[in-house]
């Protein structure tokens, strides 16, 4: 077994490699004038299995190019197999025809994984479960709501504390964290005047004096989330602590949720985000390098991986 990074997270790729007691494979990733990316494995990997670190956050279409130049690679340089290991799955917003006449990209986009050469895909939370059905190869979609409440029953008080969805969509993840905890749940009803705007329009459950647990997959422009917070305010809750497998955290969503009513909020380094909070007192990075880390030895070692989620 041999682990590969690309250039979009390479402080995770560390940490999994540390994990894993193993360096990652030598290589160069550069960039010809014009943008062309160039790849060259500088080590031989005949006949190896090799886990390729990669997630495709922004600038999202570099990336891309640059984890199927990777796997093209891998491929032509005999590789045993390999593993695609995307943190963040980008461009899986777009899972369905939301309106005539538009791109399903989730759909593209595996299907550019499998034809480059990628033998196995293990990515975090995935935006839309169906998405593992657009791969005619196995796909391990892990979760991080076990890390989630691990760090909750660390922190806070299980006194009043509720877990609330920010939409109906994500009710199911919501549940699962409050069944772990062992409290109840909340739902936003939450419309999309036009894309990237979010207006709440009513709060399902009693938050009244309570600590809300707001979960989420996704936080990019931080409009829904910082919404979500001040409608949980309006209605008496006393606290809202936010956590988000997936900080996009575009534009200016460091500010919104800097002046915001959310307490703290939680997000994994599946996107490399340091530099972008590393000032802001209520943004805590937790990592996911060891539940990835453990996820690759399983799989390196034919043993399951579901069991890390019992």
């Amino acid at each position: 077994m041999k682990v590969l990074t690309g250039n979009s997270n390479k402080n995770l790729s560390q940490k999994i490699s540390k994990y894993l007691k193993t360096k990652l494979v030598h290589s160069s990733i550069k960039k010809f004038a014009d943008g062309e990316i160039y790849i060259e494995i500088n080590e031989n990997i005949r006949g190896n299995s090799i886990f390729l670190i990669q997630s495709v956050s922004s600038p999202a279409n570099d990336n891309l190019m640059e984890l199927l130049l990777c796997i093209d690679a891998l491929k032509r340089s005999s590789a045993k197999n390999i593993t695609a290991v995307i943190p963040y799955f980008g461009y899986a917003r777009q899972d369905r025809k939301v309106a005539p006449r538009t791109s399903i990209s989730a759909k593209l986009v595996s299907n550019l994984i499998t034809k480059a050469g990628a033998d196995r895909v293990v990515t975090v939370d995935l935006h839309a479960g169906q998405i593992q059905g657009f791969f005619d190869i196995p796909v391990d979609n892990l979760f991080a709501t076990p890390i989630f409440a691990r760090h909750i029953k660390k922190k806070l008080k299980k006194n009043n504390l509720i877990c609330v969805a920010p939409d109906v969509g994500g009710v199911e993840r919501t549940r699962a964290l409050a069944r772990k905890l062992d409290i109840g749940i909340s739902i936003i009803d939450k419309r999309r005047p036009a894309p990237g705007k979010s207006q709440v329009m009513n709060v399902i459950g009693n938050v009244k004096n309570k600590t809300c647990i707001i979960v989420d997959d996704i936080i990019d422009s931080g409009g829904t989330i910082v919404n979500a917070a001040q409608a949980l305010v309006d209605r008496g809750a006393s606290e809202v602590h936010v956590y988000i497998t997936h900080g996009v955290l575009s534009g200016s969503a460091v500010e919104k949720i800097k002046r915001s009513k959310i307490k703290n909020m939680v997000v994994t380094d599946t996107i490399d985000n340091s530099y972008k909070v590393k000032k802001t007192k209520n943004i805590e990075i937790l990592s996911i390098s060891n539940l990835l880390g453990e996820a690759i030895k399983r799989i390196s070692n034919s043993t399951s991986v579901s069991d890390l989620f019992k």
